[in-house]
């Protein structure tokens, strides 16, 4: 089976164990902070992906959300990274908005990556050179009026970080044309990659890879564009995030920049 076959069913299977979750009783524990939240359908679910994922490939390196899988991308070679649930907090307070993750990536390059949100009923792909959504192309907007951008701030971990993230809200309101927050960075950058949002943006050192991986796969393969908040080219373990539809790219991450500095 292809890895991006093997993307597609891990996905694919592993929502369907969260959908059969959501919206039911759950026993709601927290990792690292009083918003960090972890169930067992997030611990069940990146088994059953974990789970096709190696019936395809044994010797599989997983990097995932949760338990003792790896946290980073290694430098060289095959990985696949897994979000099982992406939007917890959404996820255990009824929103849909929330999602089933899983990239294909060697060397450091995203084979495939496809993102389910069930219970919205989407399912985004990017292969090695189309994003789809439950496949129909999809594209980024071709907005360049930054007054009119609708932009999404993300990314938002630990307390020790929330004087600069509201900093990033208050700037972003002011910088452009309207603001929005979902609480899911895969579904974010989804939305960018088809054009419901201009951008996607965050101040974030280091943003985990299950968070970002497939999600800047998608907007790239859209005709967007992504880089850190130096304005380089975005990769694992950089800076920042700013993705947008490439119109104004430049400004927009030198004004996310002003904001946070």
């Amino acid at each position: 089976m292809s890895r991006y076959n093997t993307a597609y069913e891990a996905a694919i299977s592993g929502s369907e164990i969260a959908h059969e979750r959501f919206r039911t009783d759950l026993d709601v524990a927290t990792k690292n902070s009083k918003m960090d939240f972890v169930t067992e359908a997030d611990t069940e679910t990146q088994h059953r992906v974990i789970e096709v994922v190696r019936d395809a490939y044994p010797d599989a390196t997983i990097v995932g959300e949760e338990e003792d899988e790896l946290k980073s991308v290694p430098e060289d070679g095959n990985a696949w990274v897994i979000d099982p649930i992406d939007g917890t907090t959404n996820f255990v307070r009824g929103v849909p908005l929330w999602t089933t993750t899983v990239a294909a990536v060697r060397d450091h390059e995203t084979v495939a990556a496809v993102t389910v949100a069930p219970a919205l009923g989407e399912t985004f792909v990017a292969d090695s050179a189309d994003a789809t959504l439950n496949d129909e192309s999809i594209s980024v907007s071709d907005q360049a009026d930054l007054e009119r951008f609708v932009v999404a701030p993300i990314l938002r971990y630990g307390s020790e970080r929330d004087r600069q993230f509201g900093n990033l809200l208050r700037e972003s309101i002011l910088e452009f044309g309207d603001l929005r927050r979902f609480g899911c960075a895969q579904v974010t950058l989804a939305m960018v990659a088809r054009g419901t949002l201009d951008a996607a943006v965050s101040p974030q050192p280091e943003p985990n890879p299950w968070d970002t991986i497939a999600g800047i796969a998608l907007v790239e393969r859209a005709g967007g564009v992504v880089t850190d908040l130096g304005g380089n080219p975005w990769k694992p373990g950089c800076e920042g995030l700013v993705a947008s539809n490439g119109s104004a790219h430049d400004e927009i991450v030198e004004r996310v920049r002003a904001a946070v500095a």
